[in-house]
């Protein structure tokens, strides 16, 4: 309808008519009378192609608005508008008989629209009526589910009062039974410390009771009349005295449990600090852990070897005055488990950063020395000294790199490849009593770990003299230290133990 609209507008149709009316007015008079009626021709045709544009503008108009939009303007204007073209003369009529018959058909069509919009209208009505009585339903059901409500809401909250009062009296209980649990606890804390403090006495009464014999026998000898009574006395048997336990084997099972528990904890606690000190200086983990392995093994030899210097100085003191009931060993053992503070830890230490310094197995940057995890290797010593009192002593095991892995003696660490059969370096030992597991130790297993182990050894071979500057800690300590070169030759340290190098071949 746009377009149309557009075109007519841009048409100059209207302005020639104008143009000619005009004309034809001032010629009127002038003109002949077939002049006038060719005029008026004229007029008539460029009106009827202006009509014929606006009536198909009207149509596009109408049928763009739908069925009810201008049915007011049709019948107030265009319809009796009609009616007037159709009372005209009849040389008029052809042409307005047209339009008549498209006015009739428009307003069948009209009449029709409007029936039908009332039958919907109606219907409308209808489903508005059924709707308003449902609304009615649901608002009446809606009263009644908020009555229900409230009902519930206070039902609810007298059942929560309740609760609240029973959950008070719960609280209260439970706090009494807290109270009275505390003073079990206590009670039985105060029970134990007295039955510990009993068996220590009694510990103390047995070896007193030894003691008293063995004094009591020195007073006998020392009040003999003479050398001939003496004499005659030595061939007949001493009398047979009642021989009470020792405190070795009096407290074993307590020491050994205190001991296996002391060295799980270095490893979970003093084993990882001294890892995270070892890490700040040296980036592969490999090396680090096999620094650690190596000091705790290096921890045991030093220790046991200290333990045998340090039993056979007392054996030979005790072996000059000893005499009672008791044997040797037993008095020997009790003598080192209650002078267990006389132990040299410091040369211990210093022997293993020694072995250390000269083992084959293991490299560090030269800025590097092994004072560092001292503390790591005094706990270690202390602990393994005194695994050298009990009956059996405790040891770490035997181990070697590239062989095939125990699970009865280790467990793989998390790094470590599951399907691989040997071990490719060792994370912590395994500490044994005899031929028992009693705490597992910890390994690295890959694949092809002989091969890298023939490797690194090869390497560190052509790599035999290495030089180490002093450590900032060596500094602090007030002294530094010229380390030898590193060689596969075993330290004079150690020529009197070779079984402690069997691990690292």
């Amino acid at each position: 309808m746009a377009d149309s609209l557009r075109r007519l507008s841009k048409n100059e149709t209207c302005r020639i008519l104008q143009e000619k009316l005009e004309r034809w007015y001032k010629d009127y008079h002038i003109n002949t009378c077939d002049r006038n009626l060719n005029q008026c021709c004229e007029m008539m045709e460029l009106s009827a192609m202006i009509q014929g544009q606006l009536f198909t503008i009207f149509r596009q108009t109408a049928r763009e608005g739908g069925h009810y939009a201008g049915v007011e303007t049709i019948k107030s204007r265009f319809l009796p508008w009609l009616g007037t073209c159709l009372s005209s003369p009849v040389s008029e009529r052809p042409f307005e008989t047209s339009f008549s018959q498209e006015s009739y058909e428009k307003e069948r069509q009209l009449k029709e629209l409007a029936n039908s919009r009332n039958h919907e209208i109606q219907q409308l009505e209808r489903e508005l009526n059924s709707t308003h009585l449902q609304l009615s339903l649901v608002q009446q059901d809606l009263a009644e589910a908020q009555l229900a409500l409230e009902d519930t809401k206070t039902k609810s909250a007298t059942t929560l009062l309740a609760a609240e009062d029973e959950i008070v009296k719960l609280k209260a209980d439970l706090k009494a039974s807290q109270a009275k649990e505390e003073c079990a606890l206590r009670d039985l804390e105060e029970l134990n410390d007295f039955k510990r403090q009993v068996q220590m006495l009694k510990d103390e009464i047995a070896i007193l009771g030894a003691q008293k014999s063995v004094l009591q026998s020195r007073l006998a000898r020392s009040r003999s009349p003479s050398p001939r009574s003496v004499r005659s006395r030595s061939p007949s048997p001493l009398p047979v005295k009642s021989i009470s336990p020792s405190r070795a084997r009096l407290t074993n099972l307590s020491r050994h449990a205190r001991l296996v528990e002391r060295f799980r904890d270095i490893y979970a606690q003093e084993r990882l600090d001294a890892q995270t000190l070892l890490r700040s200086y040296i980036d592969d983990l490999e090396t680090v852990q096999r620094i650690i392995y190596v000091a705790a093994v290096e921890s045991f030899h030093a220790a046991k070897k200290a333990f045998r210097q340090f039993k056979m100085r007392v054996r030979t003191i005790l072996s000059r005055s000893f005499s009672g009931p008791e044997s040797m060993e037993d008095a020997v053992m009790d003598y080192i488990i209650r002078q267990e503070d006389l132990y040299d830890v410091q040369s211990s230490v210093s022997e293993v950063i020694q072995a250390m310094n000269i083992h084959p197995r293991i490299s560090f940057p030269p800025e590097v020395d092994f004072i560092m995890i001292s503390s790591l290797i005094r706990e270690l010593c202390r602990v393994a000294f005194s695994m050298q009192t009990l009956d059996p002593p405790l040891d770490v095991s035997f181990a070697t790199e590239g062989e095939l892995f125990n699970e009865y003696k280790y467990r793989r660490s998390y790094d470590s490849e599951f399907t691989a059969p040997l071990v490719a370096y060792h994370v912590w030992p395994a500490l044994m009593e005899n031929d028992s597991v009693i705490v597992k130790g910890e390994a690295v297993t890959r694949r092809g770990a002989l091969w890298s182990h023939r490797s690194r050894s090869r390497s560190r071979g052509r790599s035999q003299s290495r030089s180490r500057s002093s450590s900032p800690l060596c500094h602090g300590a007030g002294h530094s230290r010229h380390l030898p070169s590193r060689s596969r030759s075993p330290s004079p340290l150690r020529s009197g133990s070779p079984s402690k190098w069997a691990y690292s071949f």
